[in-house]
């Protein structure tokens, strides 16, 4: 990756940096969700309710919760299934926000190009329909769009021939199984 026309590595900042948007996406700060006694799971992944932003009260926080090293009990696979031989470094669901919000972020040896035909693959076979363009800046990322606001994003950092990628739904709560 390249920050300020400098190559830096893809290191644990960047996919906490990660985490914390996932987490920010379903309405919590990470100082929230580390304060509210988080507890690790019988497979050694912990797990942290999340809780409304300051301010945020619209926002029911029963039913979200967020797992670092599993995939969060709950974790609606059918929507976005993790793909074989990747590791999960962190999860979030939210399916009581309106819409509903999932994230997932995963490493795995294997290309960025083929991370995206298997989530390409997955996603339009839901019938997600792809939105125009495959990168930003030179991070490969690709949008999904289903219906009129139900969003999927992948973005893939490839270094050395290992993939971490970064997975965002917003769907209706309705659609998730």
């Amino acid at each position: 990756m390249k920050l300020f026309g400098k190559p830096q590595p893809v290191s644990l900042a960047l996919l906490a940096t990660g985490v914390a948007l996932a987490i920010s996406a379903c309405g919590a700060s990470p100082a929230s969700t580390a304060s509210q006694g988080a507890a690790p799971t019988s497979s050694g992944a912990v797990t942290a309710p999340v809780s409304p932003a300051p301010g945020n009260t619209s926002t029911a926080a029963a039913g979200a919760s967020a797992a670092v090293g599993a995939l969060v009990p709950g974790f609606p696979q059918q929507l976005i299934p993790l793909m074989p031989k990747a590791a999960v470094e962190s999860s979030s669901f939210d399916k009581n926000s309106s819409p509903a919000s999932v994230a997932l972020v995963g490493n795995i040896a294997s290309p960025a190009d083929a991370v995206v035909a298997f989530y390409t693959s997955a996603f339009t076979a839901q019938g997600f329909k792809e939105v125009p363009g495959s990168t930003v800046g030179s991070i490969k990322s690709k949008d999904f769009l289903r219906g009129d606001n139900e969003t999927v994003n992948i973005s893939v950092v490839e270094t050395a021939g290992n993939s971490t990628f970064t997975i965002g739904a917003n769907v209706a709560a309705g659609s998730i199984k």
